[in-house]
């Protein structure tokens, strides 16, 4: 991994703001593969072929470090299976599966809901005091998800005919959120370590899933295009990007290096517009608008601290 690192440049990898503006459009990239990958990969391969391909490189590559930072990680083993099972597996899955009723403009856009879903986490299982402004960043950001989940109409949420994939996609970003806040009691190991060990848990946990795939006979092994879009899927959204992130963390702190998640709603819709030549309609711009509003809402108090 260190001749990786080496390979990317010195001045790249020491540029925060670079690396964390990449690490965002790759996260918002994996919504256009999403969508790109529908008849040429099924969901269920793509998740296992992904992990398999980044637990295995980063697995081989790290081994002397994993094994002796292992006795650290070891009483957190069966927590870490549930991060790895919740957080990479199933929020992956539902991500993949919800390409295929809705489109990546949504995808991105209700993706954007995670940091607000984590603050409410905190408020709830961490007593983590809110403020006003924080709570109306809640509430503003959910009428956005709302909104774009509604396509424009929110009188559509009183007779429950919201697209099926927009309503995974809310539950797979409530899952990753679940995953964000276990976060806080994880191994003091390096980062790195730590991820590479939860995808090699993630490569072992998909197999049942890809299973149950296999057995209703929905399985579908990648085309030429489908392998392309799975290695974009495990070198950038699943490998770079988190080391860049994790890189850019280490350079400016979680609080500075957080905020620059909140590009992956803008990131999303622009590429798949210009990618997929989805459309953007008046309702995906109030949502955005609401959704980034509302981040910011809740972000001030962060920022005025940092």
């Amino acid at each position: 991994m260190t001749s990786v690192l080496s390979v990317l440049g010195g001045r790249l990898y020491g540029n925060a703001i670079l690396l964390l503006t990449l690490t965002t459009l790759f996260w918002g990239g994996n919504a256009v593969a999403g969508r790109l990958a529908i008849g040429e990969v099924s969901p269920m391969v793509i998740v296992t072929l992904r992990w398999w391909i980044v637990g295995c490189v980063l697995g081989i590559s790290l081994w002397p470090r994993i094994r002796a930072e292992w006795p650290m990680m070891r009483p957190y083993f069966g927590r870490m299976i549930l991060m790895a099972g919740f957080g990479f597996i199933a929020f992956n899955s539902l991500f993949y599966v919800a390409a295929y009723t809705t489109t990546a403009v949504n995808i991105g856009i209700i993706q954007g809901s995670i940091p607000i879903l984590v603050l409410i986490g905190s408020v709830f299982l961490f007593k983590t005091p809110a403020s006003l402004a924080q709570v109306l960043g809640i509430l503003t950001t959910l009428l956005g998800v709302a909104l774009v989940a509604s396509h424009g109409d929110l009188r559509v949420l009183l007779t429950l005919t919201v697209n099926p994939g927009d309503g995974i996609m809310l539950f797979a970003c409530l899952l990753y959120s679940g995953y964000t806040l276990a976060l806080r009691k994880r191994p003091q190991v390096s980062g790195l370590v730590f991820f590479a060990v939860l995808a090699m848990i993630a490569a072992v946990t998909s197999l049942p899933a890809l299973a149950y795939e296999i057995a209703n006979g929905t399985a579908r092994l990648p085309t030429q295009k489908g392998w392309m879009i799975v290695m974009f899927i495990s070198l950038f959204p699943s490998c770079l990007a988190q080391i860049f992130f994790m890189r850019g963390v280490e350079l400016i702190g979680p609080a500075r290096a957080g905020i620059f998640v909140n590009l992956v709603p803008i990131f999303a819709p622009i590429l798949a517009v210009l990618v997929l030549g989805e459309p953007f309609k008046w309702h995906h711009a109030a949502g955005l608008a609401l959704v980034l509003g509302g981040i910011y809402l809740s972000e001030r108090k962060k920022k005025a601290s940092i």
